[in-house]
């Protein structure tokens, strides 16, 4: 990183040149302990990549634009929350699947598993999401029709069968009735002989877009806030690697809010978890790295990637200005993306390969950290096996022939690290 034609008397271009500093620093730190990826970080044509680029530190001293985008890994984490990027750890392969029983969707998982998928996705049916047992009246023509029907910790023990639960990460989409299934969820894993403060995933518990958007809703909104209070409290003290909470935009967005919509209500509502945290007393340097958001990715390119990148700038801000979180990890916006799935189209579902590719590069440019692609035929129906495995194979082809791992945010500030 060349730094000729700068003068070393110029406290701007000193400061930031402290800033990058700061930078390599924090990146060095971490390539020295193993945390950069072992692999070949050159262009097709053999160019060699820097780490990360920005601009050369004069300009980086006067462009006031620096103070709000900053280096990855620094607040207001604009560009990630890692000096490494994706050097240090690509994205969560975790593709969201469920359907039928327990056995057929756990079928499912092993393929995804066997076939590279780094985390698993649990797609509940409409009569566990609501509460009920598949033999009600009430649950008739509606059993694992759109995800895996769970009665049971029995049903848990089979959905994960053969599948360790302290090896992979699970994300849980279910709130209504989200501390019952987590109690199966432990049992479950009790039963593989886990040790439980080990456990790594996320329960979605949102109950405010219920409301919002998705309407699955099973009691008012002060006795669930009550349960996901004592889950934050459970989770914080006894699985502090276990997210209790995953802050929903998806499904807000699904219902035809806008990227600017959609960001607003989700940080209203994770504001609102903070403050349900704050008012139990408990330290939101503890609670809020299990705070995890969930993001839809659709098909204006650039505003999606604006959208994820201004999530991560509000929320760093809020927590520490108004909330005073001290840590970083308390300040860290971490989110997972799933494509969009009212962009597919019934009409030539081919073409949905396209949309799900470009909808995937956005969240990636974005910054996510996990992803699931949606299946060229999921209007139509659920996912075959084949369409599942090409939806897997997008990200694939992304993180492994692309070149966008390579480089810690490629949509870097203006200029390049040599002056």
């Amino acid at each position: 990183m060349s730094n000729s034609a700068v003068d070393p008397s110029d406290s701007k271009t000193s400061g930031a040149r402290s800033g990058r500093a700061a930078w390599q620093a924090r990146f060095d730190a971490a390539k020295a302990s193993g945390r950069v990826r072992d692999a070949d970080f050159t262009t097709l044509s053999g160019t060699e990549l820097e780490p990360a680029y920005g601009p050369s530190p004069r300009v980086e001293a006067v462009d006031e634009r620096m103070p709000r985008i900053g280096w990855p890994g620094a607040f207001p984490f604009t560009r990630g929350l890692y000096p490494t990027g994706y050097r240090g750890r690509t994205w969560t392969i975790r593709q969201f699947a469920g359907f039928g029983n327990a056995q057929q969707t756990n079928e499912r998982y092993k393929m995804i598993l066997a076939r590279g998928g780094g985390g698993l996705s649990v797609a509940f049916d409409m009569p566990t999401l609501m509460g009920r047992d598949s033999d009600e009246e009430e649950s008739l023509g509606e059993v694992g029709h759109c995800g895996v029907a769970i009665d049971s910790a029995s049903d848990m023990d089979i959905l994960f069968s053969d599948i360790d639960l302290s090896d992979v990460t699970t994300s849980m989409t279910i709130s209504g009735p989200a501390v019952p299934v987590f109690c199966m969820y432990l049992v479950a894993a009790e039963r593989q002989g886990v040790d439980l403060g080990k456990l790594n995933g996320t329960l979605q518990t949102d109950i405010f877009k219920e409301y919002i958007a998705q309407k699955e809703w099973i009691f008012p909104p002060e006795p669930h806030l009550r349960l996901i209070g004592d889950l934050m409290e459970y989770t914080s003290r006894d699985i502090p690697a276990y997210k209790p909470l995953s802050v929903s935009g998806y499904h807000i967005r699904e219902a035809g809010a806008t990227a600017g919509q959609e960001l607003a209500f989700t940080l209203a509502d994770g504001f609102g978890y903070v403050e349900l945290g704050l008012s139990r007393g408990l330290d939101v340097n503890v609670f809020a790295p299990g705070l995890s958001f969930f993001f839809d990715s659709h098909l204006d390119f650039f505003e999606e990637i604006a959208k994820f990148r201004a999530a991560r700038r509000i929320w760093a801000r809020w927590l520490r200005d108004e909330y005073g979180a001290t840590s970083e990890k308390a300040q860290w916006l971490r989110f997972h993306t799933q494509t969009a799935g009212v962009s597919l189209t019934a009409q030539q579902p081919l073409n949905n390969v396209v949309r799900t590719a470009v909808e995937a590069l956005a969240a990636v440019l974005g910054g996510t950290n996990s992803l699931h692609t949606n299946a060229l035929d999921e209007t139509l129906a659920l996912p075959s096996e084949q369409s599942a495995e090409v939806a897997l194979r997008t990200q694939q082809v992304l993180m492994e022939e692309t070149g966008v791992a390579n480089v810690a945010d490629p949509l870097a500030a203006p200029g390049s690290l040599r002056s």
